[in-house]
């Protein structure tokens, strides 16, 4: 059927508000940064598996001319998997608010709808950071990444977590301590001893905070910075640390800050080993019935931590990780 002739179209009004552009004003990547940066998969089954190998160790190798070959025994591959966890947020307003004149818009469910989706990824950055063990009992939950990490870390006499079996085990935690320049020289080198080319290190904002005073170290080269438009400027803070074993930059996540267990933590990550599978993307859920002079919603996201291989990852743990004694 035509459309009526005159009918507004919302194709030609130039004051409706777009729902995506409010939502990508209101967070950044740097709220998620390791979710935002790892790869993206789309999974088809709440449990989702993959394989990792290894090359051998290099060896001398030089043959006569003319030898028979001695054919090498073949290590199978090994196989892990991962557990998909469900995450929400809700809402639910009265008819009567979504009509009342009401403040900026603020206290309604199309805005409800915005915050709940913002609320939920952040909620999976947090699932990512979180010592949580892979578990397959009702809620599912998916192993977080101090969980999966046994090659290459840093603990302060705590035991390792790491896969086995058909899930993860959680780290044991150990006394916190300072974090050092020579605690993360140790684990960037063991990372590139194991194969990975890590280039981030991710941080609590505290953590951050320390880092900045490895400038102070006689092993550091300082810095100048050119004074703008002829006014002095005070600089206390660097983002990229280039040490002997490659570069990385150092990201602060506001999501480590959520409490001392969270960010006792520094991750080094290498993206192309770490990534994101999705069972169901982040979404209003449709079939919510409606009972009631109410409006309710929910978002629904379903999805899981792929480790490709944690001997390319590292960690240093049992980190000051909020204040110089928490």
């Amino acid at each position: 059927m035509a459309v009526i002739a005159n009918t507004v179209l919302t194709t030609a009004a130039i004051g409706n508000r777009e729902e995506l552009d409010n939502i990508v004003s209101m967070i950044t990547p740097t709220d998620t940064p390791i979710y935002s940066k790892a790869g993206k998969d789309k999974l088809a089954s709440k449990h989702p598996e993959w394989e990792f190998e290894a090359l051998r160790s290099p060896a001398a190798n030089a043959q006569p001319e003319g030898n028979d070959y001695d054919f090498n025994a073949q290590v199978a591959p090994t196989r892990v998997g991962g557990r998909t966890q469900i995450f929400t947020d809700t809402w639910i307003y009265s008819g009567t608010q979504q009509v009342v004149d009401n403040a900026g818009n603020q206290e309604r469910a199309a805005k409800a709808k915005m915050k709940a989706a913002i609320n939920v990824r952040k909620d999976v950055e947090l699932a990512i950071v979180t010592n949580t063990a892979s578990s397959n009992s009702d809620p599912r939950m998916m192993g977080g990444l101090p969980s999966w990490l046994t090659s290459n870390v840093s603990r302060n006499s705590g035991s390792n977590g790491g896969f086995s079996g058909s899930d993860t085990t959680a780290e044991g935690t150990g006394t916190q301590r300072a974090f050092t320049k020579a605690l993360l020289d140790t684990v960037m080198q063991s990372c590139y001893v194991s194969g990975g080319n890590v280039t981030d290190l991710v941080v609590s904002p505290y953590v951050k905070s320390v880092f900045v005073t490895f400038m102070s170290d006689t092993n550091v080269a300082s810095f100048r910075y050119a004074a703008d438009g002829g006014k002095n400027t005070i600089i206390g803070t660097a983002d990229i640390y280039e040490g002997p074993f490659g570069k990385i930059t150092v990201t602060p996540n506001r999501v480590m800050a959520n409490s001392a267990g969270v960010a006792r933590r520094a991750f080094l990550n290498d993206y192309d080993l770490l990534r994101y599978g999705t069972l169901r993307p982040i979404q209003e859920d449709g079939g919510i019935a409606k009972t009631g002079d109410s409006e309710k919603g929910a978002i629904i996201h379903e999805g899981c931590l792929k480790i490709m291989n944690q001997a390319g990852l590292g960690v240093v743990a049992d980190l000051f990780g909020l204040t110089s004694a928490s």
